[in-house]
């Protein structure tokens, strides 16, 4: 698992979605739905337990121009925070 960056609470709005047991295309797609209503420069920090959501959210990042500045695995959770563009 790789860090692209970090973001802290205290320097962004950082909203959390709780995606754990959720099977693929799910937690992208909840993913899709929360950055739909958030402001640009928002983060949105995604917790998943689906281990395709590694691949996932990073091919979301290449297409649809939202920043992934953090990947990270907490045991069986993977975090993904992403910048709203």
């Amino acid at each position: 698992m790789q860090i692209m960056g970090s973001v802290s609470a205290k320097e962004n709005h950082v909203q959390e979605l709780d995606a754990r047991g959720l099977a693929c295309p799910l937690p992208l797609l909840k993913a899709k739905q929360h950055l739909h209503k958030m402001v640009s420069g928002e983060c949105l920090r995604v917790l998943a337990t689906d281990q395709g959501s590694v691949r996932d959210f990073r091919a979301f990042a290449d297409i649809s121009g939202h920043q992934l500045i953090e990947q990270t695995q907490q045991l069986d959770v993977y975090v993904h925070v992403l910048r709203k563009s």
